[in-house]
C-alpha cells in the first residue's frame, strides 16, 4: 500500500524536473542567440561602436568649423596659445567673427605650425558669408601626429586659395571632422556628411580599411572622397566617387621589390605584416607577387598581430628559412612590433619597409638599428628642395612637412579645382570633372591626375635611414639617388 501512494508523488516530482530542464535549456538558447546576434560579421566580439553608436549630439561633437576645438591639448605649447585657440572658438560659437580672427591669429603667433587654428582663422574670416564648403576627416582619436600631418596640407590650400580671392571670389570654408580612427566610426561620419548639402568633397580617410567602410557610404550617397594616406588595391576601382592622391601597394611593392632583387641582388624575404589591417595584407600580397616576378621568393610571413608573435623567435626562424631581408609592412597599430624586429636585427639582414615606418618613432626608437634601412614613401620634401611647395610650406609652417601633408595638400587642391571647373558647382559635377580626362590640379609634387580606377598616376620615392640632424633624432630619412 505504502508503495501504491509513493507513485504519485515520484511522477509529480519526475515531472518538475523535466519543466526545469527544459527551462534551462530554453534559457541557455536564447542567451546563444544573444551572444551571436551581439557578434560582427567576422565572427568575433562587437565592437564598441557598433554596440554603442554615437547619438546625435556624440556625433556632432565631432564636427567643427572652429566654433569647438577637436584637437587635444598640446602640453608642450604655450598656455597664451590654448587659451587664445579657446577664446576664438568661443568667438566663433558667439558669431563674433572680428574677435575670433584676432584670436586665432594670436594664436597662430603663439604656434605657427598649428594647422588647426589656421583653418579656423580662415573659416572666421570668411564669417557668414556665402562659401564652398569641404571637409578634412582625421583620426584624432588614434592618431594625433598623423592627423595634424593631413591638416597642415589642407589648411595650407585652403590658406592660398583664400588670401588669393578665393574661388571666383568666394571663400573656401573647411570643416574638421574626427572621424574616430576605426572603420565604424568613420562609417558613421560619413553618413553625417552625406547629410549636410553645404559639404561638396571630402578628403579622408587615414586608413585603407577605414576608407573602405567610409567609401561605400560616399558611393551611395554621391559624395567624392579624395583619400591622401590609404593605399589599398581595394580602392582602385572601387567606386566613381572614390580617388585617392597617394600611389596604390602595387606601385610601392613593385618599387620595394624591384629594390631588393635588382639593385641589391637579395633573393629570399621575410615579410612582418598585419593581418587585421586591410593596408597592410594589401602591401604584403603586391610585394610577394612581385618579388615572384622578379626571380625572388618570400620564405616567411610573420602576422605581427599575433598575440604569440616574438620578434626573436620571429628573427630566429626567418634566418633559419634562409631570408636574406626583413620586409616590415605593419600599419601604424603594429609599428612597435615591427621595431622590436629591427632591434633583433642589429643590421645584419636587409631591411625594407612600407610607408607607415616612416614615422618619428623609427627614428627615435629603432635609430641605429634602423640605418640602411629602405622605405618606399610617396614623395619626400628633399626630392626636389626648390620646389614652389617646398618654399611655401617651410615658410608658412616654419618647419619640414612630410608625405601625408604633401599628399593631403594635393587632394585639396583637386577638389579646389573641381570647384572651380563649374560656375555652380555641385557634388556631381565635382565628380565629374576629377573624372575628365583632362581633369589636372596643381600639387606638391607635379600636377594631380587620377587613372580610370581613381588612383593617382604617380610613382614613389624610396627613402633611406641615415645619421642626420633634421630630425632631432640623430638618424634622418634621406632619398635614394
Amino acid at each position: 500500500m505504502a508503495q501504491k501512494n509513493e507513485t504519485p508523488v515520484l511522477l509529480v516530482a519526475l515531472l518538475a524536473t523535466i519543466l526545469l530542464l527544459g527551462g534551462g535549456l530554453w534559457w541557455f538558447s536564447q542567451r546563444l542567440s544573444s551572444l551571436r546576434l551581439n557578434s560582427d560579421s567576422s565572427g568575433g566580439p562587437a565592437s564598441a561602436s557598433n554596440s554603442n553608436p554615437l547619438n546625435q549630439t556624440e556625433l556632432q561633437s565631432r564636427f567643427s568649423q572652429g566654433d569647438r576645438l577637436l584637437v587635444p591639448t598640446d602640453p608642450a605649447a604655450s598656455s597664451a596659445h590654448q587659451d587664445r585657440k579657446q577664446a576664438g572658438a568661443a568667438a566663433i560659437a558667439a558669431q563674433n567673427y572680428p574677435e575670433a580672427v584676432a584670436a586665432f591669429e594670436s594664436a597662430l603667433q603663439a604656434k605657427p605650425n598649428d594647422p588647426e587654428s589656421l583653418i579656423y582663422l580662415n573659416n572666421a574670416r570668411i564669417a557668414d558669408q556665402s562659401a564652398y564648403e569641404i571637409a578634412i576627416t582625421v583620426p584624432l582619436d588614434t592618431d594625433l601626429d598623423a592627423s595634424l600631418e593631413m591638416l597642415r596640407g589642407v589648411a595650407e590650400a585652403q590658406n592660398e586659395i583664400n588670401v588669393s580671392g578665393g574661388i571666383r571670389n568666394t571663400g573656401l570654408k573647411v570643416r574638421i571632422v574626427n572621424d574616430g580612427g576605426t572603420p565604424d566610426r568613420a562609417r558613421q561620419v560619413a553618413t553625417a556628411l552625406l547629410q549636410e548639402p553645404s559639404i561638396l568633397g571630402v578628403v579622408g580617410h587615414y586608413s585603407s580599411d577605414m576608407s573602405l567602410a567610409a567609401g561605400e557610404v560616399y558611393d551611395q550617397g554621391k559624395l567624392v572622397m579624395i583619400s591622401p594616406v590609404s593605399t589599398s588595391v581595394k580602392l582602385s576601382n572601387f567606386s566613381p566617387f572614390v580617388f585617392r592622391t597617394v600611389p596604390s601597394d602595387f606601385v610601392a611593392a613593385r618599387a620595394l621589390a624591384d629594390h631588393m632583387v635588382s639593385q641589391l641582388q637579395q633573393q629570399k624575404a621575410a615579410v612582418f605584416f598585419n593581418s587585421q589591417s586591410n593596408y597592410s595584407q594589401s602591401l604584403k600580397s603586391e610585394f610577394t607577387s612581385a618579388v615572384a616576378l622578379g626571380g625572388g621568393q618570400v620564405v616567411s610571413e610573420f602576422d605581427l598581430s599575433s598575440p604569440s608573435f616574438s620578434a626573436a623567435a620571429s628573427f630566429k626562424q626567418a634566418t633559419q628559412q634562409g631570408a636574406t631581408t626583413l620586409v616590415l609592412l605593419p600599419n601604424s597599430s603594429q609599428l612597435d612590433r615591427a621595431l622590436q624586429v629591427v632591434q633583433v636585427n642589429q643590421q645584419q639582414l636587409t631591411l625594407l619597409g612600407g610607408d607607415d615606418v616612416y614615422a618619428p618613432k623609427t627614428l627615435s626608437v629603432a635609430g641605429a638599428a634602423a640605418q640602411n634601412m629602405v622605405v618606399a614613401v610617396p614623395w619626400h620634401i628633399l626630392s626636389n628642395p626648390n620646389s614652389p611647395f617646398v618654399r611655401s610650406s617651410r615658410s608658412l609652417w616654419k618647419a619640414d612637412v612630410n608625405w601625408r601633408t604633401a599628399m593631403s595638400y594635393d587632394a585639396a587642391n583637386a577638389l579646389i579645382t573641381a570647384i572651380t571647373a563649374d560656375p555652380n558647382p555641385t557634388r556631381e559635377t565635382i565628380q565629374a570633372a576629377l573624372a575628365g580626362s583632362n581633369f589636372a590640379a596643381p600639387g606638391a609634387s607635379g600636377e594631380v591626375r587620377f587613372l580610370p580606377s581613381g588612383d593617382r598616376n604617380q610613382t614613389v620615392q624610396l627613402v633611406t635611414v641615415e645619421p642626420g640632424r633634421r630630425s632631432g633624432y640623430g638618424f634622418d630619412f634621406v632619398p635614394l639617388p
